[in-house]
């Protein structure tokens, strides 16, 4: 047990006051794990555009005051009752999806979409007793996504939470709590291209990148990257990406450029953007008989994806994938070993650390565009 299980913690952490205003270092109190709940010491944290989409308050209802972060890798502190798996020092990956073990989902070996703690943006408090574990004197701090790691402290529910070997850098491993892991998986999980096919990847961002990666891991012969910044594919050449199309310099659909790039079109390809127009043309680039899209991408709630049915009856298959079909639990902690094995590489997709009381410079790197994933160094 450690000197401060059962007590509330007052540590550090980015506050985010209301929408689109930088963050602010409060000082704020952390209560204890309730049942089936673990409170973890966050060592590294990285900021992902989902961060960004939610602290901006885009289309969805704003919750504030709210502590953000999601992709993280800490060190158990203290375990609520009932949490028989994780243990204080036990090193981990907070998620911000989750595995109950229990339900339908997860007892499915080909579903990773848990009943209790799939992703739910909208609610701010924990699941055990509908309130938030984070407050400034007396004042309730809200959760994002069951994680908000922009605190030196957090409380995470166990089916959260994957173990990982002690020995893995916190600092690498903890950009795979969800986009790196997202289009690995993609492709690794979904898309499965085999040995010396063709592969496109539609969006060049972090989690396009991954499911690059993905396709050089599987061996792909091929594997065209297509994006409207032409700079992305310099980048782009370190995952594997062979080949570059802008749909932008071409005045037919970019489905037709790839097929005839490709006699007749890809083996598979992966959809990364979240723009319906990229979800239909990654779907219609693929061969027929055995071609295989993959939509990674999360769509305008108002948007319809629209293709003719000769599309799918000519033997053309259309998938879709969370979190890479990864459990966390369960298969994170592999895919951790993949890094440690040197099959995965993860420091190429690292662009910059900051420390903590910089948080906000890491907002400003992605907004700019210049940040694949940045670091942030809790212990200053």
């Amino acid at each position: 047990m450690s000197s401060t299980a059962g007590k509330v913690i007052r540590c550090r952490a980015a506050v985010a006051w209301e929408a689109g205003k930088p963050l602010v270092m409060e000082e704020v109190e952390v209560a204890p794990p309730q049942t089936m709940e673990v409170r973890i010491k966050i060592a590294f944290t990285s900021l992902c555009h989902t961060d960004v989409y939610f602290w901006e308050a885009k289309g969805q209802t704003p919750v504030f005051p709210r502590i953000f972060g999601h992709e993280a890798g800490g060190i158990v502190e203290s375990v609520g009752e009932g949490v028989t798996d994780l243990a204080p020092g036990d090193h981990v990956l907070p998620v911000f999806t989750g595995e109950c073990k229990e339900c339908a989902h997860c007892k499915s070996e080909e579903s990773n979409m848990c009943n209790l703690l799939r992703i739910n943006t909208d609610r701010g408090v924990m699941l055990y007793d509908g309130k938030s574990r984070f407050s400034i004197n007396g004042k309730p701090i809200y959760h994002f996504v069951g994680t908000s790691t922009f605190s030196e402290y957090t409380v995470v529910h166990v089916g959260c939470i994957a173990k990982i070997n002690p020995l893995a850098p916190l600092d690498k491993v903890c950009v795979l709590s969800c986009g790196i892991t997202t289009g690995l998986g993609a492709t690794l999980n979904v898309a499965k291209p085999p040995k010396g096919s063709t592969v496109s990847v539609f969006g060049l961002g972090a989690v396009g990148l991954a499911a690059a990666e993905g396709a050089r891991i599987s061996g792909a012969s091929r594997i065209i990257g297509v994006d409207l910044i032409n700079s992305r594919f310099e980048e782009a050449k370190k995952f594997g990406v062979t080949e570059f199309v802008n749909p932008k310099e071409h005045s037919k659909p970019v489905q037709e450029v790839l097929a005839e790039m490709t006699d007749g079109g890809v083996d598979r390809s992966i959809e990364c953007t979240g723009n319906v127009d990229a979800m239909i043309s990654a779907f219609e680039c693929v061969h027929d008989g055995w071609g295989v899209a993959v939509i990674v991408g999360v769509p305008h709630k108002d948007a319809v994806f629209k293709t003719h049915p000769i599309n799918l009856l000519n033997e053309r298959t259309l998938k879709g994938t969370f979190f890479g079909n990864y459990k966390p639990r369960s298969d994170l902690p592999s895919v951790v070993e993949m890094y440690m094995n040197k099959e995965l590489e993860l420091e190429k997709f690292i662009t910059h650390t900051v420390p903590f009381s910089e948080i906000n410079k890491a907002f400003e790197y992605m907004l700019s565009a210049e940040g694949i994933r940045c670091i942030i160094r809790m212990d200053e």
